[in-house]
Order: C-alpha cells, then sequence, then structure tokens
C-alpha cells in the first residue's frame, strides 16, 4: 500500500521543516492532530512508513517507532519541484456542494492553482472567512488522499470582469484559457493543438505557464459572459456531446491535459 501522506500545519513549529536539524535517522515526535490520524484512524504500527509534508513541495519519509509516544524516524527526505506547466481551475461557485465536489476531484487528479469564481449565474456566495476555509479544508484532504506534497493554492474569490483580466494577462505571458460551453462550436480535439504549442515553448525555452481551465454554475455561463472571454484571447469549446454537471466537467477536462501536457504516462 502506499503509505500515507500527512500534511503539516504551517502555523505550528512541532517539526522544524526549515530546520538544519532534519537528516536521515533523526527521531521526531508527530503533531498531535497527525499522531491521532495515524495511530487511532489508520491504525499504523511500529514500523509502518508515512510520509510528512509541508503542502509545499517538501517530503519527509519516516517510520513509525513508537506509536503510543507518536515518535518515528526520518528515513529519507526530499523537495518536489512544481511542473513547468501548472493547471490552474477557475470553478464558478455552485450550489449543493458541487463546486466542493469539483476542486475535490481537481486535486486528487493534480491541479495546481483553484480560483473562485463568482459568476452571473451563481446562485452560491463567496464568504470570506467562512467559504475559503471550507474549500481550504478541501483542497487540504484531497492533498492527503492522493498523496501529494504540494497543496493547491486557492487564489481569491474573482468576478467576471476579473477572468477577462485573466484572459488577457494569458495573452501577453503565453498562458492559455479554456472556457468549457456546452454551445460551443469547437471541441477539446480543436484546441489541441494549441496546448501542443504551448508545451513546445515550454521545453524550447523552460519558463513555466500556466493552462487554466473555467468552469461555470449550474445554470451555465452567460452569453455576455463568453463574449467577454473569447474577446479578450480565451479560447472556447464542449468536452463531448454529453454535458456534464459543474462538479465533473472541470476533472475531466483536467485529466485531458494531464495526459497531454505528460503528466500521465
Amino acid at each position: 500500500m502506499t503509505e500515507p501522506v500527512f500534511l503539516l500545519d504551517p502555523d505550528h513549529d512541532d517539526v522544524p521543516v526549515n530546520s538544519d536539524e532534519i537528516h536521515a535517522g533523526w527521531i521526531l515526535t508527530l503533531p498531535p492532530h497527525i499522531r491521532r490520524h495515524a495511530v487511532q484512524a489508520m491504525r499504523l504500527g511500529k514500523g509502518d512508513a508515512l510520509t510528512l509534508s509541508d503542502g509545499r513541495g517538501l517530503r519527509l519519509r519516516a517510520t513509525m517507532v513508537d506509536p503510543e509516544s507518536g515518535t518515528a524516524e526520518v528515513v529519507e527526505f526530499g523537495r518536489t519541484p512544481q511542473p513547468t506547466i501548472r493547471l490552474c481551475l477557475i470553478q464558478a461557485l455552485a450550489k449543493n456542494g458541487h463546486d466542493e465536489q469539483a476542486i475535490d476531484m481537481a486535486t486528487q487528479i493534480g491541479v495546481d492553482r483553484v480560483i473562485p469564481w463568482q459568476a452571473d449565474r451563481s446562485i452560491a456566495k463567496w464568504k470570506d472567512g467562512r467559504t475559503d476555509r471550507k474549500w481550504r479544508q478541501v483542497l487540504e484532504a484531497a492533498t492527503e488522499q492522493s498523496r501529494r506534497c504540494w497543496v493547491p493554492e486557492l487564489a481569491d474569490c474573482v468576478s467576471s470582469k476579473q477572468i477577462v483580466a485573466i484572459c488577457r494577462r494569458a495573452c501577453v505571458y503565453g498562458d492559455l484559457v479554456i472556457v468549457l460551453h456546452q454551445d460551443a462550436t469547437r471541441s477539446w480535439q480543436d484546441i489541441e493543438g494549441a496546448i501542443a504549442q504551448l508545451s513546445d515553448r515550454c521545453l524550447d525555452d523552460g519558463r513555466p505557464r500556466t493552462i487554466n481551465v473555467v468552469v461555470g454554475p449550474e445554470g451555465g455561463i452567460s452569453d455576455a459572459e463568453i463574449e467577454s472571454f473569447l474577446d479578450a484571447g480565451a479560447v472556447c469549446c464542449v468536452l463531448g456531446e454529453n454535458i456534464l454537471r459543474a462538479s465533473a466537467a472541470g476533472p475531466v477536462a483536467l485529466s485531458l491535459l494531464s495526459r497531454a501536457v505528460g503528466r500521465y504516462a
């Protein structure tokens, strides 16, 4: 079984992740919340393997020494770099938790950044201090579940006008914005050439680039929003004949993108 990953709380110094103390053979005491999860929920025992991460690339591989006291021995450590081609999901707020389902699955697939979007037809409303906390919890839980060591960045909630600005910046910096829309005349196959060109440019110059996927709410993206996004340089396509829910469209597109940019074999 793949060893479980536990995220360290950046606000506590139970494990000094930036300290020179880290080395193979170092005995550390697990933070209380990790010890409870590892021992009580996952039933890890002496000698079982686990990984600790700060959510920003650090990966500490360890084995449990004493479950009762919560001590573990570091076996090896290192940092996982971020990919050159970053994947970003711009997810419209949706009711009944469909937006949270989308970012959960997107994290498991490998999204690098999530931008909440208060679309014209979004019924759900963004509440600072409440919605962002829920979304961050979803991202962190999905990161641990999928054994990742990078938690996707959660950006501030944006308006449709701010997405227009994102589209314009993408044109300047060589990024790509893909808008998923059920009435689009172009298919996913039609935009694969643009994805391939972006990948080739990354290979040539090594400069990081971002592919953004825009997903609307249950009522869809309005005609005015679509027009403004396209005028600002975005490309619009439909994934297939079947129309997907707001919770599924983004993850499906991200899966196709992951394969296209070489993340999946």
